[in-house]
């Protein structure tokens, strides 16, 4: 019985940690790093108490959902080039990363600029190209990736996909399935003629129109 209540005890305890670094990574990205601890407890529904007994200071908490978004990007990746077909992986890279970077709001710059060092990024971007210019290689040779595609083409996407993190919230991630059907269809070598995702909401469209229209324009 006591070893029981001990699991679930644990179990409550890891749901909790993981909820409070997921908000934390979401209200970072999308409000910067200026939000306060107490803000944080309270969309992740715990007491401050509890977040201040796993997470001691800011710094322990913005460091472990840097380290959370760093991890998923690679694990992306990783999965990405493990797929026995290597167009497939290609595909899935594009499309996990295409949404993962449009709900990244600065996040990874803001926690760069403000903690420079902490994290080996160098190191990681290096290792995520090498597996991805691999993976591209593969595609390639299947005869699914156009022959003339080079890694920069992968920085050119994402870059651009960042733009998608300035959207309202409700339509990034539809704008982000969008895009990466719109890109894999760029690189593939032969159009697929399949349904590309919905588009975001036509209010969209407007609402960009009334941000850059001013009365005086």
């Amino acid at each position: 019985m006591t070893d029981g209540l001990t699991q679930i005890l644990r179990t409550d305890a890891k749901e909790n940690r993981d909820r409070i670094v997921e908000v934390a990574r979401e209200v970072f990205a999308s409000d910067g790093l200026g939000v306060s601890m107490r803000e944080i407890a309270r969309r992740a529904e715990v007491g401050p108490a509890t977040l201040y007994r796993r997470f001691p200071t800011k710094k322990d908490l913005i460091l472990e959902a840097f380290m959370d978004e760093f991890n998923t990007c690679r694990d992306i990746v990783r999965t990405a080039c493990d797929h026995s077909d290597a167009w497939r992986g290609f595909c899935y890279a594009i499309e996990q990363l295409s949404e993962l970077n449009a709900q990244n709001q600065g996040f990874t710059e803001a926690f760069t600029s403000e903690y420079p060092g902490t994290v080996d990024l160098l190191s990681h971007r290096t290792e995520t190209l090498r597996a991805f210019t691999d993976l591209a290689r593969r595609a390639k040779a299947q005869g699914e990736l156009r022959h003339d595609f080079v890694i920069d083409d992968l920085i050119l996407v994402l870059t651009a996909n960042r733009g998608l993190s300035t959207m309202p919230p409700r339509d990034r991630i539809r704008a982000a399935r969008r895009f990466a059907a719109l890109m894999i269809d760029a690189f593939h070598t032969a159009p697929t003629n399949h349904t590309l995702p919905p588009s975001p909401s036509p209010a969209l469209t407007r609402s960009i129109i009334a941000s850059r229209t001013g009365p005086t324009d």
